[in-house]
């Protein structure tokens, strides 16, 4: 018996009652102000737990989901960035319309009784497409971005006071009611500011700008450590536990604690361990800090050309504790929801008094809060990257495993150590769904391919031609990620680069991201830049013929830069030189300073072939494969069910996708990562960076992509995608995410789960630690035991072994206790399974399955 039912019963409604307390709707906040310790609401200080959901990705059918889980996972906050190009693509023409629907998703947090922090900006970053500002900007004469600049000014004034009046008419601010309790002005200025001359003006600017706007409530500036009165200055990073604000008067905060990374065409993809982010954020609490924040939270989707970098995925997953698919990610989500339920547990103390820190030892310390009337938390912590420790403090011993931090909320017991998982694993995989050929198949098919054939080079009427070579932005303004050059050269054939052996080849130099090289009509070479070097620079052979001779060279865009000093102005496409050179007798023809003729975007785009609706595409028998520059389109129904959904595109080389009109983005499974640099398991012990721990290598950076539910119909839904280099579209298929497994290890010395957590020394006795499993949705039950052990388990989930000891009543006894339920608890002790092993610490490890 682990412990009685009614105490149980009871210890659960007191900490239920206890979280509730800090997730209070928000039409009660109705003051925000802030003191040197935390944001003041309603005249009460307040630890505050943020995560990042930004609502472009994502679609509105999902976010009352997201928000509902982020709040089950134990937030108060949502953070959101706003993003200017998205809602005035034209000056002066607004989109607030379906994902762009800002208002609607304040609103939906507000009801969800969670708060918001509006980070306006409005250079967001965020891998997004050109930092998020509006391309039109760069048109403007005289203009310099981010700078004490009277053109850039103004359009800044202008859109931020916009988005507060947005917000002030729906009384969406805490001073009206509303859920709003914090904004940003600029974002990680500071990182840069150094290159700019006006730096310092511009920002005193901009701190003066946005308090005039008079929202009622504090405004910040993250990487800002000169972020002027009565703007807070905060912390963005892995950890944030040694920062301090610019000013006594001013709290701790941290906008940005990055839950993983993002990803790029051409990278592994990179995760970070939740040991790693749980001991960051108790470290944070543990020192001063009362507000922070997941960037993300959820990370969602780049859909259509959002993405910026250059090369930065479609994907946004990012590695939060909710997936790209909506999905919560285990134990992610869960062992940082018990982190916040033990911070809140010593919430009281915490914002009573300021903290005090003294030395445990090497690389340990312990944090005290502590008060004339008796409250009193704790963190002990231990940041030695390899060895655990035994400490002790108030007359008590404590184990402190290496990079990990005790919290106390009595002084005395310990509910939560940061690198022991009471949460659940899940092992989510993408389930591929049959072919329309197989007759038992319920899923999701492609049937009718038919294709259109774009056309190489010049097709489009606003063709025009220029001498020299133009750079590629300023020329199409971003309307499209592709921009022809191309030029007809005569060759009489005295030539000597057309002489035999003259070994002709053509060399191409541009600014990046991507080329095709065509001589009369036919694909002759490609190149690209990468993540870390947009630039191109290709030789390929070439055969020339005695007449005529065309050059067509094709340059993308991937996504334009978001990031740096004057990023603005860093361009792209084609700048040369273009030379026609004989690699063996030395002769050069430069084409760089020669008419050209242009043309922005394809034949394709211009006929809106995305939409699929037009009468020319072409059905015959023998579809086209392995061939540049054609467009594809088919038909499917959607998969059965209501689990996510993606497209594998596993075949193709690189191009752009849209489903039912609507663009899924830039798909790139040719694009694959280097063999080295990943690892099978990563030590959380350690700082981390975003290259530490690995997955996919030698693999497609990204093979599957998020088609959202909300954008299918059950059947007659219509796939259209541009191939650029070449694939074969008959190996695409569809995929369903789901939960394949759920797993728990516990040992013998865990603490008892958060929920459970009591400062009764006799009922934590007779509690200890607990495995507890729950079914992902509502309607399901766990239907099989996998696999059991007591003792000395060995692996991680989805790969358990037995050990040298284990158990023989351990199967039994989860089968007992699970199967048939959604959910089931089992202590950890040998009273309920034996002692197979005496005198050694042992383990309780399962996996299980639900349907």
């Amino acid at each position: 018996m682990i412990i009685e039912e009614s105490k149980m019963r009871g210890v659960r409604f007191v900490v239920f009652l206890l979280f509730a307390l800090n997730t209070v709707s928000f039409c009660f906040a109705d003051n925000v102000t802030y003191d040197h310790r935390a944001l003041v609401i309603n005249g009460k200080r307040r630890v505050l737990v943020s995560g990042s959901i930004h609502y472009p990705r994502s679609t509105p059918d999902m976010w009352p989901d997201l928000i509902q889980k982020s709040k089950q996972g134990g937030l108060d906050v949502i953070e959101t960035y706003v993003f200017w190009n998205l809602h005035e693509p034209v000056r002066g023409q607004y989109n607030f319309e379906g994902r762009n629907d800002l208002v609607k998703f304040v609103k939906l947090v507000g009801e969800a009784g969670l708060y918001v922090h509006l980070r306006i900006g409005p250079y967001v970053c965020a891998e997004w497409n050109y930092g998020g500002f509006p391309i039109w900007l760069h048109f403007i004469p005289g203009i310099v971005l981010r700078s004490d600049n009277e053109p850039f000014k103004a359009e800044m004034q202008r859109f931020t006071a916009k988005i507060v009046d947005m917000m002030k008419q729906e009384n969406l601010y805490a001073s009206q009611g509303g859920p709003i309790i914090l904004s940003q002005i600029e974002n990680e200025y500071g990182n840069i500011d150094s290159a700019y001359p006006s730096a310092k003006t511009y920002i005193k600017w901009a701190a003066e700008m946005a308090t005039s706007l008079d929202t009622g409530v504090p405004w910040v500036m993250c990487q800002q450590s000169d972020a002027p009165d009565p703007i807070i200055n905060t912390c963005n990073g892995f950890y944030c536990d040694q920062f301090t604000p610019n000013s006594d008067k001013k709290p701790k905060m941290w906008t940005e604690n990055w839950s993983g990374w993002f990803s790029a065409f051409g990278d592994a993809v990179p995760y970070r361990p939740v040991e790693d982010i749980a001991f960051a954020v108790a470290r944070f609490y543990q020192l001063g800090g009362t507000f922070q924040n997941y960037y993300m939270y959820h990370g969602g989707t780049n859909f259509g050309r959002t993405s910026g970098g250059p090369f930065i995925t479609t994907t946004y997953d990012y590695d939060a504790p909710i997936d790209e698919y909506g999905l919560v990610r285990q134990p992610k989500w869960g062992h940082l929801k018990d982190v916040h339920k033990a911070i809140k547990l010593c919430e009281e103390a915490m914002l009573a008094t300021d903290p005090k820190t003294t030395s445990l030892g090497s690389n340990m310390e312990a944090t005290v809060y502590k008060t004339e009337s008796g409250l009193c938390s704790a963190f002990l912590a231990n940041w030695d990257t390899k060895t655990d420790a035994t400490v002790n403090f108030n007359g008590n011993s404590y184990h402190l495993p290496a990079w990990s931090v005790n919290i106390l909320p009595d002084c005395k017991n310990v509910v939560l150590n940061t690198a022991k998982i009471n949460s659940v694993t899940a092992i989510s995989k993408f389930i591929s769904q049959p072919s329309k050929d197989d007759p038992s198949s319920s899923g999701a098919s492609l049937s009718g391919w038919s294709w259109i054939n774009e056309p190489v080079g010049i097709s489009s009427q606003s063709a025009f031609t220029k001498t020299g070579l133009l750079e590629q932005i300023n020329t199409t303004a971003d309307k499209s990620d592709y921009m022809w050059y191309s030029i007809s050269i005569e060759m009489n054939g005295n030539e000597h680069i057309l002489k035999e052996g003259s070994g002709t080849v053509l060399h191409i130099d541009s600014l990046g991201h991507t080329l095709y090289a065509f001589i009369n009509g036919k694909l002759i070479g490609s190149g690209k830049g990468s993540n870390g070097n947009r630039k191109v620079s290709i030789e390929v052979p070439v055969t020339l013929i005695k007449g005529s001779n065309k050059i067509d060279l094709l340059s993308l865009t991937v996504g334009l830069q978001n990031y740096g000093a004057y990023f603005d102005t860093l361009g792209a496409g084609i700048t040369g030189p273009v030379l026609l050179k004989g690699s063996q007798n030395g002769s050069t023809i430069d084409l760089s300073s020669r008419k050209w003729t242009y043309q922005v975007g394809l034949r394709g785009e211009e006929l809106d072939l995305s939409s699929g609706s037009t009468s020319l595409w072409v059905s015959q028998p023998a579809l086209p494969t392995n061939q540049p520059l054609i467009w594809y389109k088919t038909t499917f129904d959607a998969p059965t069910g209501s689990s996510p959904v993606a497209i594998d595109f596993t075949g193709m080389g690189k191009g752009q996708a849209w489903v039912n009109g609507q663009s899924i983005g830039r798909y790139w499974p040719a694009n694959k990562a280097s063999n080295g640099g990943c690892v099978d398991s990563c030590n959380y012990r350690g700082s981390y960076s975003s290259n530490k721990c690995l997955r996919n290598c030698g693999k497609p950076s990204q093979r599957l992509y998020h088609v959202p539910r909300s954008w299918l119909q059950p059947s007659g839904n219509v796939l259209v995608l541009f191939e650029e280099t070449g694939g074969n579209p008959k190996q695409i298929s569809f995929a369903t995410r789901e939960v394949e497994s759920l797993c728990s290890r516990i040992s013998e010395n865990h603490p008892l789960p958060v929920d459970m957590w009591t400062s009764d020394e006799e009922a934590r006795k007779k509690a200890g630690p607990t495995l507890s499993l729950e079914c992902p949705h509502p309607d399901q039950v766990i239907t099989s035991i996998k696999f059991a052990s007591f003792g000395t388990p060995r692996g991680t989930c989805g790969s358990f072994s037995h050990g040298q000891c284990s158990s023989k009543q351990a199967l039994p006894v989860i089968q007992k206790a699970c199967i048939g339920s959604r959910s089931c608890s089992i202590g950890v002790s040998i009273n309920k399974f034996g002692d197979p092993c005496k005198g050694v610490t042992k383990s309780l490890a399962v996996e299980a399955s639900c349907v």
